[in-house]
């Protein structure tokens, strides 16, 4: 899964030394992630991750580099180039253009849409986490720029991750449907998973109910946990949910949802094979081909049966 199972070292029992993170920066095969306002530095496309001479050119411009990990025995930093302006940083790194982690994903791997988007997210907190939310100290980075501390106050700043949840939601009726919702802004076919981030004093479930109900106005139940995702655009966590509706009626917000409906497998393959896809780096994109594949396996052993003179009377599942 794109963002997730980034097979990194990242040195938590280390990154408090910064004298050896400081010999890290010096060692020749050291690799440098260049990012500037959030965006990847590319050169014909590709991302450029430049290690020698360029690399160390990269971390004595960045204010306060960022230690991502170890990929064996190479370290791999990030150089935030934000205070440069857009021409110094595609010159400093060898690059011909910035451009966003997401738009990459169809033409790099995911382990390095994983690093990149790691890379990412770091930087984004550390450059806008330069002062104390207590006191409004200005805060000093450690630990590689996984830690912050306010210089007046001493108080400790972390990484804050954001939680959300992504639901697929099912009605089991004659033909087993799935929910799918439109987004304000988005296009008349544009239909997606249902999202929403977490609230202080629920838990995961209290969140899925509560999101579903709020954009859609349907009642869910049996909410069943899928999977989790990476998603530090700029500090999300996806976490993947499956839950069942009781009803099948709908009454969207109009606010975040406009419109809300119900398709079987084999609708929803047709919408996909129309061209309304789906981003093809979100959990989301697995929720829905999870459940695809699930109800056109249904429908092919109830076509079978049928045809051997036996199978349920009801519609096909996914038909």
């Amino acid at each position: 899964m794109h963002y997730s199972g980034l097979a990194l070292d990242r040195a938590g029992d280390r990154r408090s030394d910064a004298a050896w993170i400081t010999s890290l920066a010096t060692r020749p095969g050291t690799r440098v992630v260049p990012l500037w306002r959030d965006r990847c530095l590319v050169r014909d496309g590709s991302p450029v991750t430049p290690s020698g001479a360029v690399a160390h050119a990269l971390l004595d411009a960045a204010p306060e580099p960022v230690l991502l990990g170890l990929d064996g025995d190479t370290a791999v930093l990030a150089a935030d180039l934000s205070e440069l302006s857009e021409e110094e940083a595609l010159a400093l790194a060898g690059a011909d253009a910035v451009q966003d982690v997401r738009a990459l994903v169809p033409t790099v791997g995911a382990d390095e849409a994983g690093l990149l988007a790691y890379a990412r997210g770091l930087t984004h907190w550390n450059r806008n986490q330069r002062f104390c939310g207590a006191c409004g100290g200005a805060a000093e980075s450690r630990d590689g720029g996984h830690l912050r501390v306010c210089r007046a106050c001493g108080k400790l700043l972390f990484p804050r991750i954001e939680p959300a949840v992504i639901v697929l939601v099912e009605h089991a009726g004659d033909a087993r449907r799935c929910l799918l919702g439109r987004h304000a802004g988005s296009g008349s076919g544009s239909f997606s998973t249902l999202a929403g981030f977490v609230e202080i004093g629920e838990s995961l479930e209290d969140a899925v109910r509560r999101e579903i109900f709020e954009e859609a106005g349907v009642v869910v139940k049996d909410v069943a946990y899928q999977g989790s995702q990476a998603w530090p655009f700029p500090a999300g966590l996806m976490v993947g949910f499956r839950a069942q509706a009781v009803s099948e009626t709908t009454a969207v917000d109009g606010a975040e949802v406009v419109e809300a409906r119900w398709f079987t497998a084999a609708e929803l393959r047709a919408h996909i094979e129309a061209g309304h896809g789906y981003r093809p780096d979100s959990i989301g994109k697995l929720l829905i081909e999870g459940w695809i594949a699930e109800n056109t396996h249904e429908n092919t052993d109830e076509n079978t049966a049928r045809q051997a003179g036996g199978g349920p009377e009801r519609s096909p599942v996914g038909g």
